[in-house]
């Protein structure tokens, strides 16, 4: 299994991303994930740029494989615009790239002022969206007339020479049935066998599964664990809060019934190289062919150099 750096949009400006993507290489990662949110989850968490944006960035400055995780492609921009942008951003990157998308959240899709549909709904949108975006991608003139969608005369000029692979977060039986039917590949953000063999048995199988995961490194393990807590207890709620709760607020409200044990048991913190090892280890026992590690807070430096000399040496 690979190891990739996450890069998350919610906590840090667009600006320190790209600084981060180039340290990141400058460590040895060959792969970024970079998150594509309107909102934050938590207002503590202070950020949420325009993702294609630094994409472009990224593109310029290094010589990564960026993976969005995830877009959703179905509400707050237009599927065909989304096609446009990942065409855009794979002819910048030269090809290095994968369009992660999901059926999205509340909390980035309202703002719009349509009403949130329901789970079935959006996956049926996300599945009729990706067919609208594909057929964009040959470069003809397409017009569409779905249930959900509906393009008139549209053609993407600018196409590249290889199309970018198109992989689909499942976290439930649902979509992850439909990520094996209609995806490339498969995201995920837990260690779950179980969906990772759904997904294959569903026509995934020998498709790419991706994985994103959270840390917090620090010399001083309940310092690293109350920073968790306090920039990430969403990471804790369970079900699917994190789909339907339309606002920061909201979040923050739920996150208070989040503890720092509880954040401290989901993921790793302090500097044990071993519980980070082990952690890792789960997701490749799980199936998965890239994790994606999210380190939490500033000290990336730090994160850098104890993955490089304490981490990967034991992987």
């Amino acid at each position: 299994m690979e190891i990739g750096y996450f890069l998350s949009s919610e906590d840090t400006g667009p600006k320190r991303l790209v600084e981060l993507a180039k340290q990141a290489e400058q460590a040895g990662f060959g792969e970024v994930m970079i998150s594509d949110h309107f909102h934050p989850w938590i207002d503590r968490q202070g950020h949420s740029p325009f993702v294609w944006s630094i994409i472009g960035a990224i593109a310029e400055s290094t010589s990564l494989t960026v993976t969005t995780g995830v877009t959703c492609p179905t509400v707050r921009v237009h599927p065909v615009i989304n096609a446009q942008a990942v065409a855009t951003a794979t002819i910048l990157l030269g090809g290095r790239f994968r369009f992660g998308v999901g059926s999205g959240e509340n909390l980035n899709e309202h703002i719009v002022g349509v009403d949130w549909p329901d789970a079935d709904t959006r996956l049926d949108m996300l599945e009729e969206a990706v067919a609208v975006i594909r057929s964009l991608w040959t470069g003809d003139v397409v017009s569409h007339h779905g249930p959900h969608y509906t393009v008139r005369n549209a053609r993407i000029y600018d196409v590249p020479d290889e199309l970018p692979p198109i992989l689909v977060s499942g976290f439930g039986p649902k979509a992850t049935e439909l990520a094996g039917r209609i995806g490339d590949g498969f995201v995920n953000t837990a260690p779950n066998g179980d969906l990772v063999k759904l997904f294959e048995d569903s026509g995934g199988r020998g498709k790419l599964k991706v994985a994103g995961g959270k840390v917090c490194y620090g010399d001083d393990e309940k310092a690293a664990a109350k920073l968790a807590h306090e920039l990430w207890p969403n990471a804790g709620l369970p079900g699917e809060l994190a789909q339907e709760l339309p606002s920061p607020q909201h979040f923050k409200q739920a996150s208070s019934l989040v503890s720092v044990d509880k954040i401290a048991e989901s993921i790793p913190v302090g500097n044990d190289p071993e519980r980070f090892v082990q952690s890792f280890k789960e997701y490749e026992a799980a199936g998965f062919d890239i994790l994606f590690v999210q380190q939490i807070g500033d000290d990336q430096a730090g994160f850098f150099d104890f993955f490089r000399h304490e981490v990967e040496p034991r992987l």
